[in-house]
């Protein structure tokens, strides 16, 4: 009879057994794959065996998947019968191809995928011979090397061999530091074969730009090639760089270093012209647009008059014989009697509002004045205040330009009505329009110009001194 610690005894043996046995059935020998179970089959038609057999392995995007149960030859070539793995998802639409591991055989097939999309192989499915391929016959290409090898002359080989030596005696360490670097390298290149397929994949675009912009690329060359040129040409200015440069740099440190105390204040403030900047961008461009033009207008100004006798010739310019025509503005500003005299040399307090010129847009006074302001953000409308250009709201003017009307804010400062012109009375015809102005071109080389009344005057000592003249006897032709 048995004791209980024997019984005990033969089941824990019994239990490791059968942990043992299963792990070894369904681990190493995969029983259920011998069965069939969680494997589907696969066929593929070759036009020739090319040294495939049965148990051979099946790889997808470089992994085992199965492995070749059979091969069977047909009329029309060899059917390799495959037994996949049915855990991995396979595209249908894909490639078969032999390859051979080494010179002397163990060929496997390798399924390439042309698309992750579409269906997916099923049991039963038939890759068809137009997408499979086999190696070539490794007997023709071992021919083909043993021929190479006879070509070759006895004497040279032994050369070969000498030079050989010669060149790489002594670099056992290097060359396997080479080596064993490459096998890593290739260790790593398979363990990330999807990025580096989807690398190639996505090279194409980048290739055919650069086939596109074949010709901006030699140009680039051709200016590097001459940058490389001048580089040479200057090569000892280039050299004097590298000398100097150090000392250039160390000054410019002490630079920064000086003005590290005021350089944050300086970039602050210029963070708010900067914003400024950004406003008046436009009007800013126009002027780096008009500057040159008004530049070289005022320089050909100086043309006629370049062969003047003077020491100090001036531009050729007119001079206006009337005087006060456009008047000044003084509607928008203080009445007369608020106006300080010219001997106060204080500096009173301005008073509450705008002041500024509120006459008609369209006046012929002071035309660029704070009312003619162009509004940046409002093209096409102008306006003396950034409140009146963001809004709704119009420039509306205190008088036609001839009077002057109520104070800044536009209410009245003891003044019941407008102020008319001199001349007119409430209810009466408005003034005639002011005479035109005349204007006498002046030859400082002669001294003669044409007077308004059609009679040519010469004054040659007009333009050399003013010395002992009025401003009446300069304005008035000589008697």
């Amino acid at each position: 009879m048995l004791t209980k610690r024997i019984k005990i005894q033969l089941a824990l043996f019994a239990t490791v057994a059968t942990v043992a046995g299963a792990i070894m059935a369904f681990g190493y020998i995969r029983v259920p794959a011998m069965l069939g179970i969680g494997r589907y089959t696969v066929t593929v038609q070759l036009p020739e065996a090319a040294g495939l057999y049965a148990s051979g392995n099946v790889t997808y995007r470089g992994t085992k998947v199965g492995r070749v149960t059979d091969v069977v030859v047909t009329d029309t070539g060899v059917d390799a019968v495959l037994s996949l793995n049915s855990d991995i998802r396979i595209p249908a639409d894909l490639d078969a191809e032999v390859h051979s591991t080494s010179a002397i055989g163990e060929q496997y097939v390798a399924l390439l995928p042309r698309t992750d999309e579409g269906p997916e192989l099923k049991d039963g499915d038939v890759i068809p011979m137009d997408r499979t391929s086999v190696p070539p016959p490794i007997g023709g290409l071992l021919d083909a090397a043993n021929r190479g090898v006879e070509a070759i002359p006895q004497e040279n080989v032994k050369t070969v061999i000498d030079e050989s030596y010669t060149a790489i005696g002594g670099l056992g360490p290097e060359l396997s530091r080479i080596v064993q670097g490459s096998l890593e390298l290739s260790k790593d290149a398979r363990e990330n074969l999807d990025p580096m397929l989807a690398l190639i994949d996505g090279s194409l675009p980048l290739l055919e730009s650069q086939a596109v912009s074949a010709d901006a690329i030699k140009r680039w060359a051709a200016n590097f090639s001459n940058i490389s040129r001048q580089v040479k040409s200057e090569n000892a200015s280039l050299a004097g760089l590298l000398k100097d440069g150090s000392a250039a740099a160390e000054e410019a440190r002490e630079l920064i270093d000086r003005i590290n105390p005021t350089l944050p204040v300086l970039l602050a403030n210029l963070v708010s012209i900067n914003e400024v900047a950004l406003v008046y961008q436009p009007a800013i461009e126009q002027i780096l647009v008009l500057e040159p033009q008004i530049v070289a207008s005022m320089q050909a100004a100086l043309v006629p008059n370049k062969d003047n006798p003077r020491p100090f010739p001036g531009i050729y310019v007119n001079f206006n014989l009337n005087l006060n025509y456009p008047p000044p503005c003084t509607t928008g500003f203080l009445p007369a009697r608020q106006l300080s005299t010219p001997d106060v040399v204080d500096v009173p307090d301005a008073p509450e509002g705008y002041l500024y010129c509120r006459i008609p847009q369209d006046a012929p006074n002071v035309v660029r004045g704070t009312r003619n302001l162009p509004c940046l953000s409002r093209p096409g409308k102008r306006a003396p205040t950034v409140k009146m250009c963001e809004s709704d709201e119009e420039y509306v003017p205190l008088n036609d330009g001839n009077n002057w009307k109520g104070d800044p804010n536009a209410t009245l400062t003891g003044q019941d009505i407008p102020q008319l012109p001199p001349g007119q009375s409430a209810g009466s015809e408005p003034a005639a329009a002011p005479p035109p102005v005349a204007v006498a071109e002046y030859d400082p080389a002669t001294g003669s110009y044409l007077a308004p009344d059609g009679k040519v005057y010469t004054q040659t000592d007009l333009a050399r001194t003013t010395e002992g003249k009025t401003w009446q006897s300069m304005l008035l032709p000589p008697s």
